[in-house]
């Protein structure tokens, strides 16, 4: 026999409205301090730009939680894991090219430095991060050094954002809890 089928009230509605409109803004103010004002202070090409501020609104996303003590705690993960990879790949890539083996060898580097230091939840995270990094390498072989510290930059702005994010939408909360 099928489950009957609830459908959400009229005041969680309303707080997915609320919690969707504060993620696109974060995500909107991410995209346009990389592309518009970051993107002035380094020499970087536009795809560079564009690059930073995709993987910037992808770490506002990952920050962005239901409470802003998640959204502190994912910021946490969030940066633990980039650090690592960031050391990881800027060591790599100072000496090496990108190369498949390399891919492999950091990710499981990153993977078991993440889970050495204690936080082995992040250790899919810091794998993510360091395949980006180096494969966006690989697409720009010449400088391939600089995407390790832009793509730590672009995380930067994408974890602070998402925390002012979810700051702002505590307040909100609770100026409409005390309304009400």
């Amino acid at each position: 026999m099928p489950q009957k089928r609830t459908y959400p009230d009229r005041a969680d509605v309303s707080s997915a409205v609320l919690d969707s409109t504060v993620l696109a803004v974060a995500c909107l103010a991410t995209y346009l301090v990389l592309t518009r004002a970051l993107a002035h202070l380094y020499f970087i090409s536009k795809s560079d730009a564009l690059l930073g501020a995709m993987w910037g609104v992808i770490a506002t996303i990952f920050v962005f939680r239901d409470s802003y003590t998640r959204s502190v705690s994912a910021a946490v993960s969030r940066t633990a894991a980039t650090l690592v990879s960031f050391a990881l790949c800027l060591v790599y890539l100072l000496f090496l090219p990108f190369h498949a083996w390399g891919l492999a060898l950091l990710i499981g580097a990153s993977a078991l430095a993440v889970s050495l230091i204690g936080r082995l939840q992040d250790a899919v995270t810091a794998g993510i991060t360091t395949a980006v990094v180096l494969v966006v390498a690989a697409l720009a072989p010449h400088e391939a050094w600089r995407q390790p510290i832009l793509r730590l930059a672009d995380t930067v702005v994408g974890v602070a954002v998402g925390v002012a994010a979810a700051w702002g939408l505590r307040a909100i909360r609770a100026r409409r809890k005390s309304a009400s």
